[in-house]
């Protein structure tokens, strides 16, 4: 599997789909190739409780040269029963910190950074060690001042507020856990949570952070074989000699789902949906905005795992299928059930799975036709009924055909539908002319003469309409 960007709902239901995937076909091994800055916490512990229980070894490889495996990334590194990294690659910076920024859990305003942006080099960190080191003796010769500086610089790695203690403790107790499970270096792992430590693939090596570097994926299958991986069910010894490698790269669906979790398409939804929502409530009847704010909201509270992947795609599904409703019941010129086709393509493609793909993609497909074919046949003919003449009201006398009662230039009275009405006219009008209404203010008409073609005309469409 690749996994390439940020962790959230999408990566977490394509890494499930994969090991599902191993575990029918019976894989001997699934190896991860990994680049990420990071991402949702829910997201990454998913994946971490699908590694441990699973019955395949799982190793994650970083991987190629340049690629990281930052803050949720090096969760999943120490959750692996093989942790491996390519050269030129580096981990850490594993802090937690809340979505949106707000800096790390009592790091202050030299920490507003995200943990996966903090890519700090080793020479960085061994220069920040031979630092902490120093403070320390000068502390023990001078006392006072710079023990107060060393227990405050203390206090904010364990957090200033209770919620970022909870959460940084939280964080640490996690990835000593894994790292105890697998035998790596726990401590560096809290440094990395606490401090956000980095390290490079050799200096990772050196330290038994990870087990293998390698170059390639040949080389990693070389490295791995005959190596003991800690599994659920006991120790394994893996045989990766002539392995046959299947690839299960991310779908079309994956990738969509992945441009809407991203972070900063999340926000804009949450945004886009919430404006949407009050413009509505502020405007009712527009529709435009209400719809728009209510597929963008529940997209936003998928892509910030608010809502599982099921339920969103089910709430979709159903606002989708209640606009098109909408649309039937209450015209709205296409506005509710464009709406309610997208709504319910983006919640049915959400709620697919790899075992019903296959036969979900095609019966998605009919449906939105079927219902996009429906609205657009009741637009066309809603369309249709709004340009033809009304029916009642003063509307329904226009381009009604009267007669003058009586000469006239300016004004005078003519007869209309058995009513005698004032009459206007620009040009004169004789007794017992054909008269054309134009316009009505009031309980006065505005008339012009009809020639006698416009009369043979109104004669005969009169004629057939009473035969018909």
């Amino acid at each position: 599997m690749t996994i390439d960007g940020a962790i959230g709902p999408a990566t977490s239901d394509y890494f499930q789909r994969g090991m599902a995937m191993a575990k029918e076909s019976d894989a001997e091994l699934v190896v991860v190739e990994l680049d990420t800055p990071g991402g949702l916490d829910a997201s990454m512990r998913d994946m971490i409780g699908a590694i441990l229980g699973s019955e395949v070894p799982v190793a994650f490889y970083v991987y190629p040269g340049g690629s990281r495996a930052a803050s949720a990334g090096t969760y999943l590194l120490y959750a692996s029963h093989v942790a491996a990294m390519a050269p030129s690659t580096h981990l850490g910076a594993a802090t937690p910190v809340q979505l949106g920024g707000g800096g790390f859990p009592g790091g202050g305003d030299d920490n507003q950074d995200k943990a996966p942006q903090q890519e700090e080099s080793s020479e960085e960190a061994d220069a920040a060690k031979q630092d902490d080191d120093e403070t320390s003796e000068n502390e023990t010769a001078e006392g006072g001042d710079e023990q107060k500086t060393s227990e405050e610089a203390d206090d904010k790695r364990r957090g200033e507020t209770a919620m970022e203690r909870k959460v940084l403790e939280d964080a640490v107790a996690y990835i000593r856990s894994l790292a105890n499970r697998h035998d790596r270096n726990a401590d560096w792992a809290e440094l990395a949570v606490r401090e956000g430590r980095t390290l490079t693939a050799q200096e990772a090596l050196e330290k038994n952070v990870i087990d293998v570097i390698a170059g390639d994926l040949d080389s990693l299958f070389v490295e791995m074989d005959g190596m003991e991986v800690v599994m659920a069910s006991g120790t394994r010894t893996l045989d990766t000699a002539n392995l046959t490698v299947e690839r299960f790269d991310p779908d079309w669906r994956t990738e969509l789902l992945a441009i809407i979790t991203d972070p900063n398409v999340a926000y804009f939804l949450m945004i886009i949906g919430f404006y949407g929502l009050i413009f509505e409530l502020a405007n009712p009847g527009s529709l435009v905005p209400g719809t728009i704010g209510l597929i963008c909201l529940l997209l936003a509270l998928f892509a910030f795992q608010v809502l599982p992947i099921n339920y969103a795609g089910l709430a979709l599904i159903l606002a989708g299928l209640g606009l098109i409703v909408g649309e039937a019941l209450m015209p709205s010129f296409g506005i509710l059930g464009i709406g309610g086709i997208v709504a319910f393509v983006i919640g049915s493609v959400i709620l697919m799975d790899a075992d019903n793909l296959s036969i979900s993609l095609p019966l998605i497909a009919g449906v939105a036709l079927v219902a996009a074919a429906l609205m657009l046949w009741v637009v066309v003919r809603f369309v249709g009924l709004h340009k033809k003449p009304s029916q009642t009201g003063q509307e329904e006398l226009l381009d009604s055909q009267a007669w003058a009662l009586e000469d006239f230039e300016s004004s005078g009275h003519v007869r209309l539908r058995g009513e005698r009405w004032r009459a206007r006219t620009s040009q004169p009008v004789r007794e017992g002319q054909a008269v054309r209404v134009t316009a009505i203010d009031g309980l006065t008409v505005e008339v012009e003469p009809l020639e006698p073609s416009e009369l043979r005309r109104r004669r005969n469409q009169r004629e057939f309409e009473v035969r018909r």
